[in-house]
């Protein structure tokens, strides 16, 4: 993506909360001594970040999800099954955070009532990140469903790792995986329904359910979005 003057001075911003943000947290002092750091004016700070700190963390958390998708490379991804894919881009992910503690305030900012949405739909851009950088193609009713389950991993997997103090994260990493051995064993107990007596019964109406279309979303929408195409 083409960086304009403001997504600059928003990165220098970003650059220097982020020693203050293990101490202060995503709060107004660290965004006005990010200001001071950074040597941004003010009033310009404030018209980049109306919300202040609120808008750096949403930066921050983005920030990741590019970083992720840029060290995935493709040709490696391309000889992995869905599930190596998925799980190599959670684990790049984390591994590229640059502190721990980082994520860990941003956790407890998205965590108050009036940044819940934000949060939630942070969580959601990282998913439709995720897949769309290992090729997903579905336009249908999966690409909610994929969406939505790649969602609860990633967040449930971010919450353990923020509390993992074992040798290079190894209880996060068997964590995870048995997150998404969860969602294969789901996934197959869902084909053996579509083979069953009653599955065949309802196969008219699922159909017809997979054939609602993903709507098209504001341009404005915080998190990684990307609405598919019709």
């Amino acid at each position: 993506m083409t960086e304009t003057p403001n997504t600059d001075l928003k990165s220098r911003l970003l650059d220097a909360a982020e020693m203050h943000v293990p101490f202060d947290g995503w709060s107004e002092a660290t965004f006005t001594a990010a200001i001071a750091d950074s040597g941004v004016d003010a009033t310009v700070a404030r018209a980049i970040c109306p919300r202040g700190a609120v808008d750096l963390a949403v930066a921050f958390h983005k920030r990741g999800d590019s970083q992720m998708v840029a060290a995935m490379g493709e040709a490696a991804v391309a000889e992995m099954k869905i599930r190596e894919k998925i799980t190599h881009a959670v684990r790049l992910r984390l591994e590229l955070c640059p502190d721990r503690e980082l994520v860990r305030r941003g956790s407890t900012l998205f965590a108050l009532p009036q940044h819940a949405a934000t949060g939630a739909q942070l969580i959601w851009g990282t998913a439709d990140t995720i897949w769309n950088a290992i090729g997903d193609t579905s336009r249908d009713l999966n690409w909610y469903t994929k969406r939505a389950t790649l969602s609860a991993v990633y967040s449930s997997t971010v919450l353990y790792w923020l509390g993992d103090d074992s040798e290079s994260n190894t209880a996060t990493w068997a964590f995870l995986d048995r997150r998404i051995e969860n969602v294969m064993q789901f996934e197959k107990t869902k084909a053996r329904f579509n083979k069953s007596p009653l599955g065949r019964l309802m196969a008219a109406p699922l159909e017809a359910a997979s054939k609602f279309r993903a709507p098209d979303l504001p341009d404005n929408m915080p998190g990684s979005w990307t609405p598919p195409s019709r």
